[in-house]
């Protein structure tokens, strides 16, 4: 007996027909609300909503009298960030990193009104 090791969640996905062993390339999801099926690129993760389809029966697909069948286009490249979701990160990383300026507040200079506290010091004016 041979074991094999796994290659990922994705790996593990198969069609969701009955009796269908075929490896999934394709989720299909329903908008009951507009009468739409919706065929898409396969998941990040399995949804207990959505149905994941083989590419025999993500192209035989058909949807009920009346309802509409939407397409996406199931493209050849694994699913992951794109480009401009790791430039949009990285930009809103940078952007938490920065220091945040305080203008320093400037208080009446009036004998014994607080200037500026830090902590649980205050600093009085003697004037």
């Amino acid at each position: 007996m041979s074991v094999t090791a796994n290659a990922g969640p994705q790996s593990l996905r198969t069609c969701s027909r009955t009796a269908c062993g075929r490896r999934a390339v394709a989720t299909l999801t329903y908008v009951y609300a507009d009468s739409t099926a919706v065929l898409g690129p396969l998941a990040t993760y399995a949804e207990p909503h959505a149905y994941d389809l083989c590419d025999v029966h993500s192209e035989r697909l058909s949807a009920p009298r009346g309802w509409e069948v939407v397409r996406l286009s199931l493209g050849t490249q694994q699913p992951g960030p794109s480009n401009d979701d790791l430039l949009a990160l990285a930009d809103a990383v940078r952007e938490a990193a920065r220091p945040v300026r305080r203008e320093p507040v400037e208080a009446p200079r009036e004998p014994g009104r607080e200037v500026a506290r830090k902590g649980h010091l205050r600093m009085l004016t003697t004037d």
